[in-house]
């Protein structure tokens, strides 16, 4: 067993109720974390170790292996190293390099994983941690007031004249896996550091950084756009399949522009059958007129959008974890959150853009329709040619589906 990745993820959470199963980008962060180790193409296997059956369950459908966390190391009190250890336990073999990935940090680079096990792997360092660069000046604050920690306050060197410190970021620690057993610290040995871009270092444990994080999310990923994975796309109208603008003739008549490339788009989804949904509140009937034209279902006059599509995909039998809804307004929010992958045009509503787990390149109106379609069927074709899994060693429970390992 080389290289093994354990993403402790419990079910309790103070500051942030239910905090691993929280979205960042349309997706929850135990997923995040379980997508960017199986992307790192050093790891070998990716474990969530958890006492809660959501976060199995959305564990499971992100491509993790699972292992049962005994309550006793799930408390508030209780050590993400203790965890690890459970979790060696658990694989009845010591891995020759084991990293802790933290489901806390959303935006965890692939590419740095990848660089710290090499560290690791190489013999270089024992143990290497993420961290970013920093030149701050720290003070500590008194009951005699304020000292510099870092630095003589009385000689000021300019940046260029003083040696960078790091700051840990948390997101993920990769070790020699005897040595952490021995240990029984993620710190020992030859300790390295992987810089990482500073843009992305956001460890969350309030509400305002998981705020935070979602209004980074469509900056940080939406390039290069990554394969979706679903067996169904909904999309609003006005804004999506049009530039949410209107032409009114002097007898009152609304007009709206559509692009044949969207309709294209559309033609492809359903020849390879893929379920569509036009869903909107609009009640001109140019909606009903353009989903028959592209022969697909239409739901227009909608008071809930979130009750009408969850209504659809009920009477289709689908999994709302594998359906795409495409929005660009507030009133896409309901919907965006009921499905697996939210997605918004390039020219969304800001609340729309940090909710979406994916920001199109396109404008409503201007191929955004296609676009998502180029992608769904992108993943299909991946998905044909991919080879099954191997089947789990006993007392571990493997993915289920994998219908998420294209994220991010």
């Amino acid at each position: 067993m080389a290289v093994v990745a354990v993403v402790p993820a419990r079910g309790g959470s103070k500051g942030i109720p239910g905090k691993n199963l929280r979205k960042v980008g349309g997706v929850p962060l135990v997923a995040r974390a379980v997508l960017a180790a199986l992307s790192a193409e050093r790891i070998d296997r990716v474990i969530v170790t958890t006492d809660d059956d959501e976060i199995d369950r959305v564990a499971s459908a992100a491509g993790a292996e699972v292992i049962d966390r005994p309550a006793d190391l799930a408390g508030d009190t209780a050590s993400s190293e203790s965890a690890v250890l459970h979790a060696i336990h658990e694989l009845g073999e010591v891995p020759e390099v084991v990293i802790l990935v933290q489901p806390t940090s959303p935006f965890i680079d692939p590419g740095d994983l990848d660089a710290a096990v090499a560290e690791v792997a190489g013999g270089v360092r024992d143990a290497v941690f993420s961290a970013v660069e920093t030149h701050e000046f720290l003070w500590t604050l008194g009951p005699d007031g304020a000292r510099g920690v870092n630095h003589d306050p009385a000689v000021r060197l300019p940046r260029q004249q003083r040696q960078p410190q790091y700051r840990e970021t948390g997101a993920f620690y990769v070790m020699r896996g005897s040595g952490f057993v021995t240990h029984r610290h993620r710190f020992f040995g030859r300790i390295g550091i992987v810089p990482v871009d500073e843009r992305g270092a956001i460890e969350i444990d309030t509400v305002e950084e998981l705020e935070l994080a979602c209004a980074i999310a469509p900056m940080w990923e939406h390039h290069p756009l990554p394969p979706v994975d679903v067996d169904a796309v909904v999309t609003d109208f006005d804004g999506v399949h049009t530039d949410d603008s209107v032409l009114i003739s002097a007898d009152g008549v609304e007009r709206v522009s559509v692009t044949r490339t969207d309709g294209m788009g559309v033609d492809l989804l359903r020849r390879a059958g893929v379920p569509m949904l036009i869903l909107s509140t609009e009640r001109n009937p140019v909606v009903s007129a353009r989903a028959r034209k592209l022969d697909v279902d239409v739901v227009q006059g909608a008071q809930d959008k979130a009750v009408a599509l969850w209504e659809w995909i009920t009477a289709k039998g689908l999994d709302p974890d594998r359906v795409a809804y495409l929005g660009n307004d507030v009133n896409d929010l309901g919907c965006l959150e009921s499905v697996g992958w939210p997605i918004a045009v390039a020219d969304s509503h800001p609340d729309v853009l940090a909710a979406a787990r994916l920001v199109l390149t396109t404008r409503g109106g201007e191929g955004a329709v296609r676009e998502l379609a180029d992608l769904v069927l992108l993943a299909a074709e991946r998905r044909a040619a991919a080879t099954p899994p191997a089947t789990p060693p006993a007392g571990i429970r493997h993915a289920t589906s994998d219908h998420l390992l294209e994220a991010l």
